[in-house]
């Protein structure tokens, strides 16, 4: 390589000796074959130094574009390297639409559903759910396919396989028709009857997002994405009407677009104000073209059962203010309940919480081992492609399927050839650990 690689935020210094982009599957089944180590990365959206090699970085975004819907399913086959923003826009013109969106359109459909990234809804899985069908290199560079209704028990398996089965060249996705929303920011809801009314809140829209700064007892904002009536009628698909007035849960509606950073211009944001839009203009919280979130940031999740969310929150309050110092802003969230192994939300309705803290890499670890202390009690699984402290002990004990998976990942790749330092102090050097 010529030049340093870096991960979006910057805190990731690749180590590859070489970086590719093959043009074609087949350019990229020789280069895993003749590579002893390799690792494929996305838009390198990630925090964690999960897509880090000694070996070849290779990014799949050169290979061919393809977006075939498959209306009988109905259904898509789509190319890894696709960003969410590049397909939502082309399935909503013939009239589908993916179930969720994460909070930005710019990350890459392979990585996101690798590392079970989310939107959310009390109602909807992470984005990894919507795979049917995987197509990947794997060591020996053959071309595999494994599919929902074929593979059975191993596709619960490979589909959030954080790149440590094979390199994913396309993958199927579930298609919906597509539909509209609208989206209400309500503003300052007191933390306690946030707390005490938790299941109202995420139950008033199709998705729902909590932000604050834990430097005072409020949510500075609720976002409230609403499915919209039919066209040509006014009225919300969903109980909850968001323009009930300034007593919603002791808030008041914004008076304006809002962005969920304090002090950040809000022209990022997708629109707001009850204005009637597509699924995919108003799912993610960013709009394309725009830097996504601060710009300048490091990142956390922490991933627990929504039964434990009070409780959750209550732990947070009590270090809120060693978690401002370093903090931007904090999203609550729902997700439910899914049946893939290394997915966050594996067989339990899930809350979210998210981090956006400062580019200060050592004070952030730091904070961040209080956080896990905290929610320990609470068996918090950590978003993989983020920072976080937990080692494979804790790991085993929160992700119930972790000894499958590992025995799943020596399979397919005996040799570690997809393998790197981040994997092996999360999942163990060894199959039978």
């Amino acid at each position: 390589m010529t030049e340093m690689l870096t991960n979006w935020a910057g805190n990731v210094r690749f180590s590859a000796r070489q970086a590719r982009r093959p043009a074609s599957v087949a350019e990229l089944q020789r280069l895993v074959a003749a590579s002893p180590r390799v690792r494929a990365i996305g838009t390198g959206h990630s925090f964690s130094p999960i897509a880090d090699t000694p070996g070849a970085l290779i990014s799949v975004a050169g290979l061919p574009k393809i977006i075939e819907i498959d209306a009988s399913r109905p259904g898509v086959t789509v190319s890894a390297g696709l960003t969410y923003g590049e397909l939502a826009a082309e399935l909503h013109k013939q009239g589908y639409a993916l179930r969720n969106l994460a909070s930005l359109p710019q990350i890459s459909v392979a990585g996101a559903c690798a590392t079970a990234t989310h939107g959310s809804g009390n109602l909807i899985g992470n984005l990894a759910t919507a795979v049917n069908r995987i197509e990947m290199v794997t060591a020996q560079g053959d071309l595999l396919t494994l599919s929902r209704p074929d593979s059975a028990e191993e596709f619960g398996g490979a589909v959030v396989a954080l790149g440590s089965l094979g390199i994913i060249t396309s993958l199927g996705l579930d298609l919906v028709p597509a539909f509209d929303l609208r989206q209400y920011v309500y503003d300052d809801v007191p933390l306690d009857q946030a707390i005490a009314s938790l299941d109202e809140i995420f139950a008033a829209a199709y998705s729902v997002s909590l932000f604050t700064d834990w430097r005072r007892p409020v949510i500075r904002q609720v976002w409230l994405k609403q499915l919209a009536g039919p066209r040509g009628d006014d009225r919300t698909a969903v109980r909850g009407r968001s323009d009930a007035g300034s007593g919603w849960h002791g808030g008041t509606p914004a008076d304006g677009q809002r962005h969920p950073v304090p002090g950040l211009p809000p022209a990022a944001t997708t629109a707001q104000l009850g204005a009637r839009g597509p699924w995919h203009e108003r799912l993610p919280h960013f709009r394309p073209g725009f830097t996504p979130s601060a710009g300048t940031e490091l990142q956390s999740e922490y991933l627990l059962p929504r039964e434990r969310s009070r409780e959750a929150l209550e732990a947070l309050a009590r270090i809120g203010d060693v978690v401002a110092a370093v903090l931007q802003i904090c999203e609550i969230r729902t997700v439910a309940a899914d049946e893939l192994w290394l997915s966050p939300s594996y067989r339990r309705d899930t809350i979210g919480l998210h981090f956006t803290w400062v580019a200060d890499a050592r004070a952030v670890m730091e904070v961040l081992t209080l956080v896990e202390r905290q929610l320990a009690p609470l068996r918090p699984r950590p978003h993989w492609g983020k920072l976080f402290a937990a080692g494979p002990d804790v790991l085993d004990r929160c992700y119930d399927r972790l000894p499958d998976f590992r025995r799943l990942m020596y399979r397919y790749d005996p040799s570690g050839k997809f393998r790197n330092d981040f994997i092996d102090s999360c999942l163990g050097t060894g199959p039978g650990r």
